[in-house]
């Protein structure tokens, strides 16, 4: 009997358990897992959402940043534009003139009709050319007028630096051709000149290509005086009006301070010799000799007389440029013994209210009055001559003209 208690009681025991295990346990356990995988619906709905949102508001932002990078992009950096350089009829199509800062202006001649002259700054691997440029920016009268285009070679980064820290005071233009240039053995140690000769061509060529009427030349190593812009502003219809001009030279190859009269700063001369250092030339010039452009040493080729052709320049009694570069391609050659003791002329000269038809060859008023002259002339012979060949047939004729002869 208490063995059947046992096993009713065991029974029961087991009973109890199985079917709390099933009915409580297993139910809610399953109740447990609807729950969570509702939750879990619902995390993941609210994941997806909030990815939707966060997609659509990194959208938005990249949109806007773009927009307002765009914006400051048009505003403070101008487009650049690719250049070509032609020398000597050849197209140089594997290279373009890469520009920076402002762009090479395009206009020719600023609203009072005068021309615009573009200051050339020839650069290369010296960074004292920020002498020279701060030089150029602290007398120049008129930054639409006389714009600076830096033309630099060698690809020294630490000079277009310098160069860059003008920002819009400048324009830069990279002379794009590095390779290197075959010379003979013997001439290897004169490289640098056909760089420069190269540099030289391919600027000026990309510079013209504007239009622009004239150029002004400096190199890197270079002063100028306070009155060097009035200078060319007042001598450039010389180049104009006379074609036995050829060039202006703001440099004095005698302008040593013990040889110069220090009195006469406005005082100028016609010169059959080339002096270059700071000078200014013509589109036709250079139309001339760009189709011969020399491979080097071009200051040298352009005193030849088949350059010159009987031509002068006209240049100041005291320079208006001094030379400041020891350390260059020459090697400092002539500098401590003469470049360093030409004088630089500190008073600033009107230039432009200057009458200056002495320096021309024959004032231009002279030609209507001898062209009439000459008209006169030519009449009165070819009258005569026609008379006198009447008269033969005539004899009283004959004579009344030889009486008027």
């Amino acid at each position: 009997m208490r063995s059947r208690k046992v096993l009713l009681i065991v029974g029961f025991l087991i009973t109890w358990t199985y079917a709390t295990y099933y009915l409580l346990l297993r139910n809610t356990g399953v109740n447990l897992s609807r729950t969570q995988a509702h939750q879990l619906y619902r995390l993941n709905v609210e994941a997806r959402d909030a990815n939707h949102k966060s997609h659509n508001m990194a959208v938005n932002l990249f949109q806007l940043v773009k927009a307002k990078y765009e914006q400051a992009q048009t505003v403070s950096t101008p487009q650049i534009s690719i250049v070509a350089a032609e020398i000597s009829g050849e197209l140089l199509d594997q290279h373009v003139a890469k520009q920076t800062l402002a762009p090479i202006p395009t206009r020719t001649y600023i609203g009072n009709g005068e021309p615009v002259f573009p200051v050339l700054v020839f650069a290369c691997n010296r960074v004292s050319v920020k002498k020279c440029i701060d030089n150029l920016v602290q007398y120049r009268p008129s930054m639409e007028q006389f714009p600076i285009i830096v033309s630099q070679d060698c690809g020294d980064e630490d000079t277009k630096e310098v160069i860059l820290s003008f920002g819009n005071q400048v324009t830069l233009i990279e002379q794009p051709d590095q390779s290197d240039i075959k010379v003979l053995p013997k001439e290897k140690k004169f490289k640098g000149y056909y760089k420069i000769a190269r540099h030289y061509g391919w600027a000026l060529n990309t510079t013209f290509k504007v239009g622009f009427d004239f150029a002004i030349i400096v190199e890197d190593d270079l002063n100028v005086a306070p009155d060097f812009f009035e200078y060319f502003l007042g001598t450039h219809k010389l180049l104009k009006q006379d074609p036995s001009l050829w060039c202006v030279s703001a440099w004095n190859d005698n302008g040593k301070a013990a040889v110069v009269d220090a009195s006469k700063p406005e005082l100028l001369y016609r010169t059959d010799f080339f002096p270059g250092l700071g000078w200014m030339l013509t589109k036709e010039l250079w139309g001339e000799l760009s189709v011969k452009w020399p491979k080097s040493f071009w200051d040298d080729w352009i005193r030849h007389p088949a350059q010159r052709k009987h031509r002068v320049c006209i240049r100041p009694e005291i320079s208006r440029t001094r030379t400041f570069g020891k350390i260059g391609v020459s090697n400092g050659l002539f500098f401590d013994k003469y470049l360093k003791h030409i004088k630089l002329s500190e008073d600033f000269v009107q230039f432009t209210k200057i009458n200056m038809s002495h320096l021309l060859k024959v004032c231009p008023l002279v030609y209507p009055c001898l062209n009439l002259i000459m008209i006169r002339i030519c009449f009165r012979i070819i009258m005569i001559r026609t008379l006198c060949r009447v008269s033969i047939r005539i004899p009283s004729l004959r004579t009344m003209s030889c009486v008027a002869t």
